[in-house]
C-alpha cells in the first residue's frame, strides 16, 4: 500500500499540485473567514465548503469547472438551511435527510456536474449535524460558504490554474444500463435504502453521532457502480477509519486542539487527502479521519471515547451499503467489468487506427487524445476489476483470470503508447504493411467484443520497423486475452 503511493505515477506532477494547490486555497479560505470575524464554527464550516469545492468539481474545461464552482451554493445554501431548520425536528431532519442522499445520488446521471452539487449538497447536510447548526448561526454560515467557495475559486481558476495548459482529459461515460434500469436510478434506491439503515442503526448506537453511518454509507457509493465495487470500497473505508484512528490516539489526542500543531497538522492532512485520492482510498480515508480528529479537537470534545464511536458509526455504515448492493436492485460486478473491457478494446483500435493514419499522412490525423482516452478507460477496467483481484476474494480461478486480464490490458497499452510516439515522429514512414496489420488489430478487437473466433498472430520474428513491431507485439496481447475473458469456469469477464 505504501508503494501504491509513493512510487505511483505521477505524469506532469499533476496529483502533487493538486494536492499543493488544495493546502493554498483551504489555507487561504480559512484565513478569510478569519478576517472577516466569524467564529471557529464559521471558519470549520468555510475550510470544508473549500475543500469540496477544490475536491469535487471535475468537469472536463475549465469553463465548466468555473461554472459548477459558481453553482456549489446554490445547491448547498437551501440544504443548509433546511438542516438548520428542522435541527429540533428529528423525523423530519432524518427524512430530509435521505431524500438528499437519494438525489445527491440520482444526480449522477448529468455528469461530473451533477456529481459534485450532489456531493456538496450531501455534504452541507452532513456538516450541519457535525457543527450542530441551528437557524441563529445561518447568517454565519452562508457568508463563510460564500467568502470560501470564492477564495477556493480565485486560488483555482486565477492564481494556479495549471490546467489551462494541458489538454482537457478524456472522461469516460458511465454504462448506461445494465439491466432494469440506469445505473444511478438504481444506485440512488441503493443508497437511500443502506442510509436509512445506517440511519436508524447509528442511532441506536449514538444518539449524538449517528450522522457519521450515513456519511460512511454516502461515501462507499461515491465513484462505485456494481456490487463488488462498493463492497471493496466499504472494507477500504473501514481500514483507512481504523488506521486513522490508531493515529489519532497517537497524534490528535496528545495535540488536543491546540491551535498551531492543529493547524500544521490538518494542512498535512489535507495535502494527503488530495494527492493520495487517486492511488488509495484507503490511505485517503486515513487523512480524512484524522483530519476529523483535529477538527473535534478544535471543538474540544476529542475524547478515546469519541474514537472508538467512530469507528463503531464507520462499521455501521460500511455495513448498511453492502446490505444494499447485495439485495437492492444488484448490479453484478461482472456486467459492469464486461461493459469497460469491451469500451477499453474499442479504445485500442480506434487509437491503432489513428496512429496509422498519422504514419500515412493523413490530416488532422492525431492519435494523442485516443491514448488518454484509453488510459481512462483502463483505470475504469481496474477499478470494476479491482473486487475479482482483491487479495480477500474467495475466488481464485476468477482472480487469477482477472489479474491476467489487467496485465495484458497494460501490454495493450504500453504497444499503443510506442505506436503514437513513433508516430509522432514526422520522418517516420508510411508501410505498406500497416494497413494489413491494423485490420488484423480490428479483427482482433471486433471477436472479442462480439464473440467471434479470434485469429492467432503468426510467429517469427520480431519486425525491425517500431510501428509495425509495436503493432504485433498488441496482435499478440489481443490473441492472449481471448483465453482468460472466454474460459468456461465461472463467470466472463468480457464479451463471451
Amino acid at each position: 500500500m505504501l508503494k501504491k503511493v509513493f512510487v505511483s505515477p505521477d505524469p506532469g506532477r499533476s496529483r502533487l499540485r493538486f494536492a499543493a494547490r488544495a493546502v493554498l486555497g483551504i489555507g487561504l479560505a480559512v484565513a478569510v473567514c478569519g478576517l472577516a470575524g466569524t467564529s471557529l464554527v464559521g471558519a470549520i464550516i468555510g475550510g470544508l465548503a473549500a475543500l469540496l469545492a477544490l475536491f469535487t468539481v471535475t468537469d472536463a474545461t475549465v469553463r465548466g469547472q468555473a461554472l459548477t464552482t459558481a453553482l456549489l451554493p446554490v445547491a448547498g445554501l437551501p440544504v443548509l438551511t433546511a438542516a438548520a431548520a428542522l435541527h429540533d425536528l428529528p423525523v423530519a431532519r432524518d427524512l430530509t435527510f435521505l431524500a438528499v442522499v437519494g438525489a445527491g445520488v440520482y444526480a449522477r446521471r448529468w455528469g461530473p456536474r451533477g456529481h459534485s452539487l450532489g456531493v456538496f449538497a450531501f455534504m452541507t447536510f452532513f456538516i450541519a449535524q457535525f457543527l450542530h447548526a441551528t437557524t441563529d448561526r445561518l447568517p454565519e454560515m452562508y457568508a463563510a460558504v460564500l467568502l470560501s467557495v470564492a477564495t477556493a475559486a480565485a486560488v483555482r481558476f486565477g492564481l494556479w490554474c495549471y490546467e489551462r495548459r494541458r489538454p482537457a482529459p478524456a472522461v469516460p461515460a458511465p454504462p448506461a444500463g445494465t439491466g432494469l434500469a440506469r445505473i444511478t436510478t438504481r444506485q440512488a434506491v441503493q443508497a437511500t435504502a443502506g442510509a436509512g439503515f445506517a440511519l436508524v442503526v447509528g442511532q441506536l448506537v449514538s444518539g449524538d453521532r449517528w450522522y457519521w453511518a450515513v456519511g460512511a454509507t454516502w461515501w462507499v457509493f461515491v465513484n462505485t457502480t456494481s456490487r463488488g465495487e462498493t463492497l471493496v470500497r466499504g472494507f477500504r473505508r473501514v481500514l483507512g477509519t481504523v488506521v486513522g484512528i490508531g493515529l489519532g490516539f497517537l497524534i490528535a489526542v496528545p495535540v488536543a486542539g491546540s491551535p498551531v500543531p492543529t493547524a500544521v497538522l490538518a494542512a498535512a492532512c489535507v495535502f494527503g487527502i488530495f494527492y493520495t485520492a487517486a492511488v488509495s482510498y484507503t490511505w485517503m480515508m486515513l487523512c480524512v479521519t484524522l483530519l476529523a480528529e483535529l477538527l473535534y479537537g478544535l471543538l474540544g470534545v476529542l475524547s478515546p471515547g469519541l474514537l472508538a464511536l467512530r469507528i463503531a458509526e464507520t462499521g455501521v455504515g460500511a455495513l448498511g451499503a453492502a446490505l444494499a448492493v447485495l439485495f437492492v436492485l444488484p448490479v453484478t460486478t461482472h456486467a459492469v467489468t464486461d461493459v469497460w473491457i469491451q469500451r477499453a478494446l474499442r479504445c485500442v483500435h480506434a487509437c491503432t487506427a489513428e496512429a496509422a493514419a498519422r504514419l500515412a499522412g493523413t490530416e488532422g490525423a492525431d492519435p494523442t487524445p485516443r491514448v488518454a482516452e484509453l488510459e481512462q478507460m483502463l483505470g475504469r477496467v481496474r477499478l470494476s476489476v479491482a473486487p475479482l483481484v482483491h487479495p480477500l476474494s474467495p475466488m481464485y480461478g476468477r482472480r487469477r483470470r482477472a489479474r491476467r486480464v489487467l496485465d495484458l490490458l497494460d501490454d495493450c497499452a504500453r504497444e499503443i503508447r510506442g505506436l503514437v510516439a513513433v508516430a509522432a515522429d514526422p520522418e517516420a514512414s508510411h508501410d505498406a504493411r500497416l494497413a494489413a496489420a491494423c485490420w488484423r488489430v480490428e479483427a482482433a478487437v471486433e471477436a472479442l467484443t462480439g464473440g467471434g473466433s479470434v485469429p492467432a498472430h503468426a510467429g517469427g520474428p520480431r519486425a525491425a520497423e517500431p510501428a509495425l513491431a509495436h503493432l504485433h507485439g498488441l496482435e499478440d496481447a489481443l490473441a492472449e486475452l481471448a483465453a482468460p475473458l472466454r474460459s468456461p469456469s465461472g463467470s466472463r469477464l468480457a464479451g463471451a
